[in-house]
This record gives structure tokens, C-alpha cells and sequence, in this order.
């Protein structure tokens, strides 16, 4: 049963669409039958007219038939046959440079091409295909070739168009970058949203929800701290998270085997190891964390170092709350940190 509060903290997350709620709760509009997504398109209803439930099933049950503008039954981020046909025709010649001909052979407006593009990558589709380049010249010049021939490779004419280019994407000027280090970013769906993994072919560096506030910051820290580009792409550390992940989201697992390397100071690492300790379904307060680790004083600094976390649910900071029983902060927000904790509870239950 959803409490009068939590109902207008929903009603509020449903007027402004906030991507943190995905997959948190979905509404049934009772003058209409229908039930959707937090981040519909349609329509606001009045908030007496919506009713709450924590799963699409439970919806469902209560009568409501899926909205057919959300989808609320398909994937959160199920990506658009459009999305699918670009991206596959970038693979298949990612050399290629785009014109607005080549969009009309595949019946695609360029205009459609860019906004669902920058919908769901936050960038445009041209940006999108500039990337691919880049990142093929990066694996060249990594294999040894030569600058100019990376350049002509990813259609350069120009040596400093190239270099504008590769360090807007890359962070370095293809001649001053390290090549014999590069992570790879992967873009993984989940019942919460999206998120974003960043590793080697040895540890992970990153795990954080696509809207978490501030990550932009933290990838420029990541690049700044292992001197490595970002490229595009997927490694056996990747495909480990992803898969881990979605078990853990299912419900079938309750700890982690990808190896990861969370960047930070001395104290923040004690905090960082001491979060794993926590048992699955329970929470310890800031407080509680700095006496743990000999700091009893440190609560402050602890709540720091819960927030400078990069990679979440696999360092379990969703698991500090406030002294008082309140949620306290999340940098993927609260919704989903109330999601996350009840999500564990239901595992442990199921197990004792």
C-alpha cells in the first residue's frame, strides 16, 4: 500500500518526468484506463484521478490496460527501430561521412535521425558517427600506425580538423595520447534506467545511472587520473558487469565477482571497503560507518565519501541512511535508493 506522501512525491516526479522514477512506480489514470510510465509524454492527469503501483503486473491486475504512447510493458529504454537501423549502418561502414543523401536512401529525415539520437545518447547522430571514426583512428595509432594515416582513414583531409576533433571526443591530441592504455564505455539498460560502464580489459572504473548528477565530472576525473581515453565499445570486464547486473536486478544475486578499481583517497577507499561489508537488505548510518572504521568523528567525511562512489550498487552506498531512519542523499535519487533497499530486503526474505 503506497502512503498518502509517497503518492504526491510520485504525482510530482509524473509532472516534471523524471528518468530517476523509471521502473519505481507506475500510474493508472482512472478517466482513462490506462496506466503508464513516470516519464509519459502525455498529458497530466489531476493527482485524485492516478493511482500508484510498484510493478506494470500490479497495474495490470488493478484493471488498467498499457499506454500506448509509454509502453509501459516494453523495456524503459527500448531503443527505436530508427536508432537500430543508423546504428547498424554505422557499423557497417563506419568510415563513412554522412550527408543528408544518405538519409534519404534510408527514408529517414535527418532532423528525425538527430533528435532521437540526442534523446538517447545525449548527443546528435552526426556527433554520434564522428565518434565511431575517431574511435577507429584511436585503435589504429594504438596498432601502430601513423597519425596522418589514422587521419585520412577517418576521412581528415585537414591534420588540425582531425586533432579538434579527436581531442573534443578523446580528451588528448592524438599525438600526446597513451597507446597502450584505452577504456571502453558501455551503455547498459536496467529496470531502473540506464547506466554507464567504464573499464579496461582488467577492472572496472565506473558503474553510475546515465542521469546521475555530475557524471560528466566523474569521467573527466577518470580520464585526468589514468591518462586513458574513452572510447565507445565493450571488454570482458564489461560483459561481466552487464551480466552481473541484470542477475542482481532479477533478483538471483546477492554479491559481485567483476573486479573493479574505485579511484580515491586513502580515506575514501576505507569507507569504500567497509560499504561492502554491509549485509545484503540491512543499513548502517553515517555514523555508525565512521566508528566502524576508527573514525567516530568522521561522519561528515564519510557522507563525502559515500557521494564520491563511482560505482554504484556494487559499492552498496544506497545502504547509509541518516541516524534519524531517513533515506539521506543518493546520487542516482532517492527514488531509486528506496527501490534498491526494499529490492534487497525482498532478496534476503526470500532466502531465509
Amino acid at each position: 500500500m503506497i502512503s498518502p506522501s509517497t503518492a504526491q512525491e510520485y504525482y510530482q516526479a509524473l509532472l516534471e518526468r523524471q528518468t530517476s522514477y523509471e521502473g519505481v512506480f507506475y500510474v493508472g489514470v482512472t478517466t482513462t484506463g490506462v496506466f503508464c510510465r513516470p516519464t509519459c509524454s502525455a498529458r497530466k492527469p489531476k493527482f485524485e484521478h492516478c493511482e500508484f503501483y510498484p510493478t506494470a503486473q500490479a497495474a495490470l491486475l488493478a484493471s488498467f490496460r498499457p499506454c500506448k504512447r509509454c509502453r509501459p510493458l516494453s523495456h524503459p529504454d527500448d531503443v527505436s527501430p530508427t536508432i537500430r537501423r543508423l546504428v547498424d549502418a554505422v557499423e557497417a561502414n563506419p568510415e563513412k561521412r554522412w550527408t543528408d543523401h544518405d538519409f534519404d536512401e534510408l527514408a529517414i529525415h535527418a532532423s528525425t535521425a538527430r533528435r532521437q539520437f540526442q534523446k538517447r545518447f545525449g548527443m546528435t547522430f552526426v556527433e554520434y558517427a564522428r565518434s565511431r571514426r575517431i574511435g577507429m583512428a584511436m585503435e589504429q595509432i594504438r596498432s601502430g600506425a601513423k597519425v596522418i594515416e589514422a587521419q585520412l582513414a577517418a576521412g581528415y583531409e585537414s591534420g588540425r580538423g582531425f586533432r579538434d576533433a579527436f581531442s573534443r571526443i578523446m580528451g588528448a591530441a592524438p599525438s600526446l595520447s597513451d597507446r597502450s592504455r584505452v577504456l571502453h564505455a558501455t551503455w547498459m539498460d536496467t529496470r531502473l534506467g540506464p547506466m554507464l560502464a567504464i573499464a579496461d580489459e582488467v577492472v572496472l572504473y565506473l558503474l553510475e545511472f546515465v542521469d546521475r548528477r555530475g557524471l560528466e565530472r566523474e569521467i573527466e576525473r577518470l580520464r585526468q587520473k589514468t591518462n586513458a581515453p574513452i572510447l565507445p565499445g565493450k571488454t570482458a570486464i564489461t560483459a561481466l558487469v552487464e551480466r552481473e547486473i541484470a542477475e542482481y536486478f532479477a533478483g538471483h544475486r546477492t554479491d559481485f565477482e567483476t573486479p573493479f578499481h574505485a579511484l580515491g583517497s586513502p580515506f575514501e577507499r576505507r569507507v569504500w571497503d567497509h560499504l561492502q561489508k554491509i549485509p545484503l537488505g540491512e543499513t548502517r548510518s553515517y555514523a555508525e560507518v565512521a566508528r566502524a572504521i576508527g573514525e567516530p568523528l568522521a561522519y561528515r567525511a564519510v557522507a563525502r565519501a559515500n557521494g564520491a562512489n563511482t560505482c554504484a550498487i556494487m559499492i552498496p552506498c544506497h545502504r547509509v541512511i541518516n541516524a534519524n531512519g531517513e533515506l539521506g542523499g543518493y546520487g542516482g535519487g532517492l527514488a531509486r535508493k528506496r527501490w534498491l533497499l526494499d529490492h534487497e530486503r525482498a532478496i534476503r526474505g526470500k532466502s531465509d
